[in-house]
């Protein structure tokens, strides 16, 4: 074999070797390249990424819908929205996931944007609406807070643990290592049944304990440490549908 065929045949492995490599994805091309230009953040996202935002979206407007209703408490309207955002922060997080999916466009960057929107609509939004409609004695506030942490906990640790899961032939998880934390919306849901009855501020119901000490609290703050508990369960196994 001549030293030029010998040449020509290892450009055409190296032509294939190119052909057969796939095509990075853009969102990992502009997140790593060291001249990225202009906006490369909000270029980078997939679509599924957007609807995710809007989950962020959903539940930040929920939060600040429940500090307009501290500032005036007659207007019902405003706890009204701090609750109903809520089911739509849920949809856009059913939603993304099953865009991503179609799409086949998932990223790491994805995972951790739907974590933190979870958190937002799911964690920090029913606790700020129980906070704005009378569940507010320090210790209250502290069990809340707990609600919220674990909820943060829980996120971080199913974004480590995601790759042990077993899973179905279309990479679907068969199931989620403690409930979570969007079934917090069963709270949501108690506290707008509330809301239509007009069980707010002193007409909580169960009232309160220890009135004038510092253990002072509203024993149906225990819902919000319950779903705690289980959101931090690594022994619960609850089926993903």
């Amino acid at each position: 074999m001549s030293k030029r065929s010998g040449m020509a045949n290892g450009a055409e492995k190296m032509a294939s070797s190119v052909k057969e490599e796939k095509p990075q994805d853009k969102q990992a091309v502009l997140l790593n390249s060291p001249d990225p230009g202009h906006f490369s953040l909000v270029r980078a996202y997939h679509l599924a990424d957007f609807i995710t935002l809007m989950n962020g979206f959903c539940g930040f407007m929920s939060i600040t819908s429940s500090m307009r209703y501290c500032i005036d408490p007659t207007n019902k309207t405003n706890l009204w929205l701090a609750l109903g955002l809520m089911p739509f922060g849920l949809f856009f997080d059913f939603f993304d996931g099953k865009v991503a999916r179609w799409r086949k466009k998932s990223s790491l960057m994805g995972q951790e944007l739907d974590s933190l929107a979870d958190l937002i609509s799911f964690g920090v939004a029913p606790a700020g609406c129980a906070f704005a409609m009378g569940i507010r004695t320090p210790l209250d506030q502290l069990l809340l807070t707990t609600f919220v942490l674990s909820g943060l906990a829980r996120l971080a640790c199913f974004n480590v643990t995601t790759g042990n899961v077993p899973k179905d032939s279309s990479g679907k998880a068969n199931y989620f290592m403690g409930v979570p934390i969007p079934m917090s919306m069963s709270i949501a849901g108690v506290m707008g049944y509330w809301t239509y009855q007009n069980w707010l501020q002193k007409d909580i119901p169960f009232g309160t304990v220890a009135q004038g000490t510092i253990f002072e609290v509203h024993p149906i703050v225990g819902m919000f440490v319950v779903h705690a508990c289980l959101m931090v369960s690594r022994t619960l196994r609850v089926p993903k549908p």
